[in-house]
């Protein structure tokens, strides 16, 4: 019932909470804006993220990107992160790839992650990459693949059609 060890035992020592893992930083300023009444051509290349709600015939290089529901694209997206609300014409090439129920897309994309809505239209091709960033430059594109029906093996591209086995 009784003892002789005291009451008052110190705590034991704390254990030092790790640093947080290192994560890509962004500027904290607002985005650029291309506005609604806007129409451009030409490349457009930032190291923080861009609003586009006009029209841009031209590609985009950026950290983020978001296309709103009226703007459209014609060219080459590269971005970290993409936020499809309009219509694109071209190919996408992005970490992150979120096509909205209002996007229009046609083109390829190339991404680590996507997320379609339901309601998003697109066509045309999309691949994962654990690395889509490093592959290609805008303005750079595949060769062509043979109009011929014949599987050669020029023919045979990324994105071969299923075999009549497959099916």
């Amino acid at each position: 019932m009784f003892s002789s060890k005291s009451k008052d035992v110190p705590a034991p020592p704390a254990m030092p909470v790790p640093p947080a893992a290192p994560k890509r930083t962004r500027a904290l300023s607002a985005p650029s804006i291309i506005s609604a009444d806007m129409a451009m051509q030409g490349t457009v290349n930032s190291t923080g993220d861009i609003q586009i709600d006009g029209r841009l015939e031209g590609d985009v290089r950026s950290m983020g990107l978001v296309i709103g529901e009226k703007a459209e694209i014609h060219g080459e997206i590269v971005a970290e992160d993409v936020t499809v609300r309009g219509k694109v014409i071209g190919r996408i090439r992005a970490r992150k790839v979120l096509l909205a129920a209002t996007a229009h897309v046609e083109g390829d994309i190339l991404h680590e992650a996507l997320a379609v809505e339901s309601g998003a239209f697109f066509e045309g091709n999309c691949r994962h990459s654990d690395n889509p960033l490093s592959q290609g430059t805008p303005g750079e594109s595949r060769p062509a693949a043979p109009a011929h029906a014949e599987a050669t093996a020029d023919a045979v591209g990324l994105f071969a059609p299923l075999s009549p086995a497959a099916t």
